[in-house]
């Protein structure tokens, strides 16, 4: 097993990990490394375990390699959050994003999805992440905000640079602390805005949205708010722009797959978590361990970095029989890719719902295309895996 070597930093290894992760499930379910000084699991039921267990498994010291810390965060973003805290928060935000303002937003996101073809329309080539996927759910979480139309293209730049990546660090730099601070700058003020003159839309019902706390009601307060609304922005987008680049590539991989979708949208549903079972947008998350814990006969002491391989979990031959084979009309009970048990992803209806229409519009407009590979750029960082650019012939 001296020949395994695995971290989330080499992107040679990223460019196609299966092989390596199928190992690990193999022959290192447990693996460690001494070098950045953490352990991984590879199993889909071991995975699956520790997302179960917030009491050992902590969040709260950091879910990105490069950001864990022995000190907890002192934020307001719910993904860094163990219960109880979590707990409160999450039933209070979740009001905000209900099922029915998710469904009301069907029209808008078709209508999108039909403005950015509009745009590409008549070119022999164009970009499905640059000129789609990647302004798709910005566009529809600046309607689901109520962010007016002149201000959404400064939030989109703000946005890009928060994923701005440097050789070393990832995304420990200045360019991304400062866009984050901006478009928190930027969300306070406007949740201000809304508690002095409320409308209908997300960011007026995190303004008065209210929290009991040791037999105490109050309101979340600005910083908090101003959190959640750059988690949603933040991990919607890239869920959703990497998730619709990573069904281009695929689809046109498996043209069979593509034409019984173009002739059955009926599919849909299901191929979107194929997708997301197959190719993870978000391969890997990382946890703290709050007590000493054991797996596959190894003592983990508390303080330990462990790293739960979402994306080779989706790929467990143990979990899902043929797990190699990309299916759209495989049957399985669930995947892992959007988190499990309390952290599991609170915009995940969303992203479902953008990830069907887009490719119902998508292959309404373009029944095939060709994906020009020798062109397309890689999207890499600890936590994020797809493509920042997937060139298409239609």
């Amino acid at each position: 097993m001296t020949d395994i070597y695995w971290d989330p930093f080499d992107t040679v290894i990223d460019t196609d990990p299966y092989e390596l992760w199928k190992r690990m499930r193999d022959e290192a379910p447990l693996y460690r490394n001494d070098t950045y000084d953490f352990w991984a699991l590879s199993r889909f039921d071991d995975v699956e375990a520790v997302h179960r267990d917030a009491k050992t498994y902590s969040s709260a010291h950091g879910t990105v390699l490069e950001l864990m810390s022995a000190d907890p965060f002192e934020t307001g973003q719910i993904i860094f959050m163990d219960p109880p805290t979590h707990t409160l928060m999450r039933t209070l935000v979740s009001r905000a994003f209900t099922p029915k303002r998710v469904e009301d937003l069907e029209p808008t996101i078709r209508r999108v999805c039909n403005e950015l073809f509009d745009a590409v329309e008549g070119r022999s080539r164009f970009d499905y992440v640059d000129d789609f996927s990647a302004l798709l759910p910005g566009m529809v979480i600046a309607t689901l905000f109520g962010i007016p139309n002149d201000e959404r293209e400064q939030l989109r730049v703000w946005f890009d640079e928060t994923f701005h990546i440097e050789p070393g660090v990832g995304m420990i730099n200045d360019v991304s602390f400062a866009a984050q601070i901006k478009l928190h700058e930027y969300f306070s003020a406007a949740i201000d805005e809304r508690r002095a003159h409320p409308t209908d839309d997300m960011l007026s019902d995190l303004a008065k949205a209210e929290i009991t706390q040791d037999g105490e009601t109050r309101r979340l307060t600005t910083s908090e708010a101003a959190d959640f609304a750059n988690l949603v922005v933040s991990a919607g987008s890239e869920t959703v722009a990497r998730l619709l680049g990573w069904a281009a590539v695929l689809l046109d991989q498996h043209p069979d797959q593509r034409a019984a979708l173009a002739a059955d949208a009926s599919l849909l549903p299901n191929a979107v978590e194929e997708m997301l079972r197959y190719e993870a947008p978000s391969p890997v998350q990382a946890r703290w361990t709050l007590a000493e814990t054991e797996h596959h006969g190894e003592t983990l002491p508390a303080g330990s970095k462990v790293l739960l391989l979402t994306g080779s979990a989706g790929r467990d031959e143990r979990k899902y029989p043929g797990a190699e084979k990309f299916d759209v009309r495989r049957q399985f009970d669930h995947h892992v890719s959007f988190g499990f048990g309390i952290h599991f992803c609170l915009g995940a209806s969303l992203a479902r719902l953008e990830g069907r229409i887009a490719l119902e519009e998508t292959l309404r407009r373009y029944p095939e295309w060709t994906f020009l590979a020798d062109d397309a750029v890689r999207l890499h960082t600890s936590t994020v895996r797809g493509y920042s650019s997937v060139p298409i012939a239609v």
